[in-house]
């Protein structure tokens, strides 16, 4: 018998704190393909990568580093389902093999705790190990409740795939694995003008001024109009679902402007197309469906998935 795939699961901490149903949602899909996500135990923020390491590139290093740590010493890759926790965790396993110097200074840190950055771990999205281990051929046979006719805008953020010339995932500008895996569902895919502008949250833009961030947001959402409209949003970034689906809410207050997407991260669109129920994975818990009491689309697609199933 074949041994299972195994990746340690950096959870980050929007994830546990803002949307743990991407976790339960992550944890069934990875099981359902075969795939085993292990507990990082003493794990803690990846931290921040633009901002942190801004101010103290040795320091963000070394919290990087410490997390890298774990899932060496456990012997076992990782992976998480977050943009920015993929962006610093990646670009600091990437930096310290490179810069000496830097490796130096992070470990004379870490051995303060009995610990070492050896390198010898990779750092993975959810979007690498469900396309490059899973395999779009084993996502399409698991789809038993497809999507059809439900029309499907995606969001991709900027950090899974960029800076391209050294991550090399996919084409930054003309990207297609995140939006095959999310057609695997059986949903329509809606091109739209701005589908690689950032959501607006990115870079402490967010925190800095909410005003601005969600003016980007709000060109996003009419773009999406402006294509036809779309029944559910898909991001691979839960920082991303927070600024596209409570902005909803904050937009509607500060520019008086509603908008009605469904916003799903990837995991809990394949939980749904592989025949979960949102009540299994707590989908019904996104804030904006409670701040705005009113019955989320996700609700209409479980129907439509029945039908069709």
């Amino acid at each position: 018998m074949s041994k299972r795939p195994a990746y340690y699961h950096f959870l980050g901490c929007i994830i546990p704190h803002r949307y743990p149903s991407i976790e339960k949602a992550a944890k069934l899909v990875f099981n359902d393909l075969g795939i085993d996500l292990l507990d990082m135990v003493g794990a803690s923020c990846c931290p921040a990568p633009g901002v942190f390491g801004s101010f103290d590139r040795v320091m963000w290093a070394t919290i990087a580093a410490r997390n890298l740590t774990i899932a060496e010493q456990g012997g076992h890759p990782l992976t998480t389902g977050c943009n920015g926790c993929f962006a610093s965790l990646w670009d600091a396993n990437h930096e310290l093999k490179e810069d000496e110097e830097l490796r130096a200074a992070v470990n004379r840190n870490l051995a303060e705790i009995g610990r070492e950055f050896k390198g010898t771990t990779e750092v993975t999205h959810y979007i690498d190990v469900l396309y490059g281990v899973a395999g779009m051929q084993k996502l399409k046979e698991h789809v038993t409740h497809p999507f059809t006719g439900v029309r499907m805008a995606l969001h991709p953020g900027c950090h899974w795939m960029r800076p391209a010339l050294v991550k090399k995932k996919d084409n930054s500008e003309r990207p297609h694995i995140f939006r095959e895996i999310c057609e695997a569902t059986g949903a329509k895919y809606v091109h739209y003008k701005d589908e690689l502008m950032c959501c607006g949250a990115g870079g402490a833009v967010r925190t800095a001024d909410v005003k601005i961030a969600l003016e980007f947001t709000k060109q996003k959402f009419d773009s999406i109009l402006a294509a036809g409209g779309a029944d559910v949003i898909v991001t691979p970034c839960p920082f991303c679902l927070l600024q596209l689906d409570m902005g909803q809410v904050e937009i509607q207050k500060i520019f008086g402007v509603e908008y009605k997407f469904d916003v799903m991260h990837v995991a809990e669109l394949l939980a749904l197309a592989f025949g979960h129920q949102p009540e299994e994975f707590g989908l019904a818990s996104h804030l904006q469906y409670a701040q705005r009491k009113t019955e989320p689309n996700w609700q209409r697609l479980k129907l439509r998935a029945k039908a069709t199933a």
